[in-house]
């Protein structure tokens, strides 16, 4: 019981991390528009409109999640996660040597979100960024929710 009581105290004391009851974006359904930029490649940038139901009070294993199509982070979790003045930021980190990593980065408004995901595909080196733009576009029935 000491342990987790010194743990949380001290999980408290750090300045900007996410609180258990702290959610940094509303719930409700995101118009999202995604990019995925390559180095050298950037005209070829598609934008790709999502739709996504993010739940207030639900937790998932990244907040924000990167929604390019064959991604390797699906099953991979955020940590060091901070929110600070309307600034998110996390580290994704995937299980295994040699494995896909990335860096987010978001700015959160009321209703509004955007932000750059930085990520370096594992044992094959290549980089890329995954730029967002979203906006709240109401609720979302509870069985949509992520």
């Amino acid at each position: 019981m000491r342990i987790g009581t010194a743990l949380l105290f001290m999980a408290a004391m750090v300045p900007g991390a996410i609180r258990a009851d702290e959610a940094p974006l509303p719930g409700g359904l995101y118009e999202v528009t995604s990019r995925l930029e390559l180095p050298h490649v950037e005209r070829w940038a598609i934008d790709k409109k999502t739709q996504v139901c993010f739940g207030g009070a639900a937790r998932a294993a990244i907040p924000l999640p990167v929604l390019s199509d064959n991604n390797p982070f699906r099953h991979c979790a955020a940590t060091a996660l901070v929110f600070e003045n309307g600034r998110l930021e996390y580290d994704i980190a995937c299980p295994g040597r040699a494995n896909a990593r990335a860096h987010a980065a978001y700015a959160i408004t009321p209703g509004r979100f955007s932000g750059r995901i930085e990520m370096v595909l594992g044992a094959k080196n290549m980089t890329m960024t995954e730029v967002q733009d979203a906006v709240r576009m109401g609720d979302c029935e509870a069985t949509a929710q992520r």
